[in-house]
């Protein structure tokens, strides 16, 4: 119970790593404010279906039935003032905030010489610009409760190195790592540290679509999730398709930890030995 009666806020949960996050951290005792998508203003250029409402929900029930409080948030990461509304009624409903854990992405695919300008647009604004909206919404009241506090946000091994096809998803990860880099450097102060974790290909959505299998195996009309599965392992060093959402929640929840005290500003990858090839 290493969060008990502690408040954890987590965009990007209505799925994925964002769910298994808010539900791992209630197992070890925290409250949890969920976050997701509110359809308000649309995604036109992912490739795969975006959460359902009903998804964000489900993961609030799932922490309730795990014996901890929950509110879902539909808000944009895109809209500052939602996501400070998000922030306002977390703030009414547990009276504190103590870690944030900046989930929420998209991922598309294209060169850049054929990248449309909303592909670009709306990548950056989602993958870098959200993460700011909500370090800006939260990090405050953090502060402002005087008990430190964590941040993590979830970049990529491709904010580590060039990544053909998803040169705006790296150009977005890249800036998220030197923002919380930033703001480490500004919150330690007051013992509140801020942290990166960089997963490799993880079991998501966003990596199990026709579009990702297209990518990895161009040389298919119609490729399956199976035909994708061997190019997926190629890229790792440990030789699996991908890491679990569990995997990168190992990372988020020791980094929230009190273990982890005196660790800030750190990039940890959790990617399958992918960055064993970079610097």
């Amino acid at each position: 119970m290493r969060f008990e009666d502690k408040v954890v806020m987590v965009t990007g949960a209505a799925r994925g790593q964002g769910r298994s996050h808010a539900l791992r951290f209630a197992a070890e005792g925290a409250d949890v404010i969920a976050c997701d998508w509110d359809r308000s203003r649309p995604i036109d250029t992912a490739p795969y279906p975006l959460p359902e409402p009903a998804e964000l929900e489900q993961t609030a029930e799932l922490v309730r039935h795990a014996g901890r409080r929950a509110l879902a948030c539909p808000a944009d990461v895109r809209d500052l003032e939602a996501l400070t509304a998000v922030v306002a009624q977390g703030m009414d409903e547990f009276g504190r905030i103590d870690v944030l854990v900046a989930n929420a992405a998209i991922c598309t695919f294209s060169p850049v010489v054929d990248m449309s300008a909303q592909m670009w647009a709306e990548t950056i604004d989602i993958n870098l610009t959200g993460v700011f909206n909500a370090c800006r919404a939260t990090v405050p009241h953090i502060i402002a409760g005087g008990r430190g506090g964590r941040v993590i946000a979830t970049a990529s091994m491709a904010g580590r190195a060039g990544w053909e096809n998803i040169g705006h998803y790296a150009a977005a990860k890249w800036g998220m790592i030197g923002l919380i880099k930033s703001l480490a450097l500004e919150v330690a102060p007051y013992r509140i540290t801020a942290n990166i974790i960089c997963p490799s290909s993880v079991n998501t959505t966003m990596m199990n679509n026709d579009a990702s299998y297209r990518l990895f195996r161009p040389d298919l009309a119609a490729p399956t999730r199976e035909d994708a599965l061997p190019a997926f392992a190629s890229v790792n060093v440990i030789p699996v398709p991908y890491v679990e959402p569990d995997d990168i929640s190992d990372g988020v929840l020791f980094l929230a930890s009190d273990d982890a005290w005196t660790i800030t500003g750190a990039t940890l990858s959790i990617a399958a030995g992918v960055n064993a090839r970079n610097i």
